[in-house]
């Protein structure tokens, strides 16, 4: 079984940084695509970032929502079974629980931003920003 943890949420003010971090525990060979979703107040659970990697090194390809493309960026450290997101220019609208996930096989890019495609999910981190 995977574990996902998620930690680096809070309160920021807006145009602040804040970066989320997800610690996977488990077998490393269990998942392979790892992703960033959000959901704020009132509203459905929307894909934020994620990432694709070989496995056996750094090299991995990243897909964004349109709303944080060239603000968040997603990176792991496969060493260390962990997920980054680091997030800048924040604003009030990027005020919601962010949830780790993880899929148990290799996505096609076609459904990397789709939530099914994700059976592993963390327990989620409030980043609230003030204006």
């Amino acid at each position: 079984q995977v574990q996902l943890v998620e930690s680096g949420g809070g309160l920021v003010q807006a145009g602040g940084s804040l970066r989320l971090s997800c610690v996977a525990s488990g077998r490393s060979s269990s998942y392979y695509d790892m992703g960033w979703f959000r959901q704020a107040p009132g509203k459905e659970r929307e894909f934020v970032a994620a990432g694709s990697w070989n496995g056996y090194s750094t090299y991995y390809s990243t897909y964004y929502a349109d709303s944080v493309k060239g603000r968040f960026t997603i990176s792991g450290d496969n060493a260390k079974n962990t997920l980054y997101l680091q997030m800048n220019s924040l604003n009030a609208e990027d005020t919601a629980v962010y949830y780790c996930a993880a899929s148990r096989a290799r996505l096609n890019p076609t459904v990397v931003r789709t939530q099914s495609a994700y059976v592993y999910w963390g327990q989620g981190t409030q980043i609230t920003v003030s204006s």
